[in-house]
């Protein structure tokens, strides 16, 4: 039997992680969704490193239990991971679960990152004081372990099929 994979979207807010993470479940069949920031969601939001290893257990925690499951054949986990240490934890720990694992940080211009930000009128996250901490990160996410995409120039579709290619 073939390991079952999951596909880690990485990069900053507003890069379009959630979208091409859902288009890869659509077209994968018996394939799983986690969003990271649903393993972290707090109110107010905190982000610091006791909850940010928290998100990666829970994450763990839900990649084990899709492993067990017999109709899940992929998982795409979405989440701006934008530590080392959070993405070792995360690289180790699926390895450990026995998954197979793939890396992609999708990013894009400043000026990319700004159209599509703007563009997003239903996320209540879409503040300009985010905006400047998202092209601040940009730089961070290059250096990041994983498959680098630009995608400044492409829609979410192409992106979905360039990983699913990979």
């Amino acid at each position: 039997m073939n390991k079952k994979r999951v596909i880690f979207l990485n990069g900053p807010m507003g890069a379009g992680k959630t979208t091409v993470g859902r288009l890869i479940q659509r077209s994968v069949p018996g394939c799983a969704f986690i969003d990271g920031d649903w393993c972290m969601d707090l109110e107010p939001f905190v982000g610091n490193s006791e909850t940010r290893a928290m998100a990666a257990d829970n994450i763990l925690h839900m990649l084990a239990g899709y492993n067990n499951c017999s109709h899940c054949r992929d998982v795409v986990v979405a989440w701006l991971m934008d530590r080392p240490e959070i993405c070792r934890a995360l690289e180790d720990g699926a390895t450990k679960i026995g998954l197979e694992t793939a890396w992609f940080t999708l990013l894009c211009t400043e000026a990319a990152l700004s159209a599509r930000w703007r563009g997003d009128k239903l996320c209540p996250w879409r503040t300009e004081e985010n905006l400047r901490a998202s092209v601040r990160s940009l730089e961070v996410f290059s250096r990041l372990p994983g498959v680098n995409i630009d995608t400044s120039g492409m829609t979410a579709e192409q992106v979905c099929d360039y990983i699913l290619k990979q």
